[in-house]
């Protein structure tokens, strides 16, 4: 059996109960380290769950995902990831690569910040499409993501905005190179998401003057470090997020609903900057 397993958002406790019985039962424990981070060390989570874990980067769980499944029919793999099992494609992949090879699978659910993001007072029914913003590059500097803010502003509609993550990303020249070496990580804060929309509202100046475009009095809410004992949330213009600084990662932006119901505008009080 593949267990897929969710940790939840901050610290080793934040497992279930089912899924800490069955990490202590499986053979093998792996963890997803690339698509997101939790408050705790990879030595807590042992000393913890007591059991050794395996790292398991973007690498191996995208081009060698056959080392992680099953090797016989007696053999136990746990796979821990933070927040919910399907918060990412990649963990959707794995479990159909593992379907294809006749392996089992069971997903055990945790909290995810597509609904820790309630937090912040804003309902959870009025979110439409989230999008992510992307670390721009001097050759490449995409907006698409733009548009379906615009168009979930159309449908009277609150957009998550979920921020760049880079964690053990190879250089060009190893690639070229065909040798490994990787570019430090990064994780995009709310103000570098701020600052990227800035430009991007600067380049479309005709959609600053619409009600449902965005412009730098826009209302924005900053998050960081959601579930975690330290979590913060800023609610602030467009461009005084683009100057302020959350502290460490994770990150993640909501640019809401042009109309709020009034509970969410009472909520969203007690986080507004004075």
């Amino acid at each position: 059996m593949l267990y897929v397993i969710g940790l939840g958002l901050g610290a080793a406790t934040d497992i279930t109960v089912k899924g800490l019985e069955i990490i202590r039962m499986c053979d093998r424990v792996y963890l997803e380290s690339y698509t997101s981070i939790l408050s705790t060390s990879l030595k807590d989570l042992e000393q913890f769950y007591g059991c050794l874990i395996i790292e398991a980067d973007r690498e191996l769980v995208e081009n060698n995902a056959d080392e992680i499944l099953p090797k016989n029919e007696e053999e136990n793999v746990a796979f821990l990831v933070v927040g919910d099992p399907f918060g990412a494609t990649t963990h959707s992949d794995l479990i159909l690569r593992a379907r294809e090879k006749n392996v089992k699978v069971k997903v055990i659910h945790n909290s995810s910040i597509l609904s820790a993001v309630g937090c912040c007072g804003l309902q959870l029914y009025r979110f439409g499409e989230t999008i992510s913003i992307p670390y721009w590059t001097e050759d490449w500097q995409p907006s698409s993501f733009y548009e379906k803010i615009i168009s979930n502003r159309q449908r009277d509609l609150h957009t998550l905005c979920l921020l760049d993550i880079k964690v053990k990303e190879p250089t060009i020249e190893s690639i070229m190179k065909k040798k490994k070496e990787y570019m430090p990580s990064k994780f995009m804060s709310v103000t570098e998401a701020a600052i990227q929309l800035l430009k991007i509202i600067e380049e479309k100046a005709e959609a600053s003057t619409e009600e449902i475009g965005l412009n730098k009095s826009t209302v924005v809410v900053g998050l960081a470090r959601v579930g975690w004992e330290n979590q913060s949330i800023v609610v602030c213009s467009l461009e005084e997020m683009s100057s302020i600084d959350l502290g460490p990662p994770l990150h993640c932006l909501i640019i809401p609903a042009v109309k709020l119901h009034p509970v969410e505008s009472e909520f969203m009080t007690l986080y507004t900057c004075k």
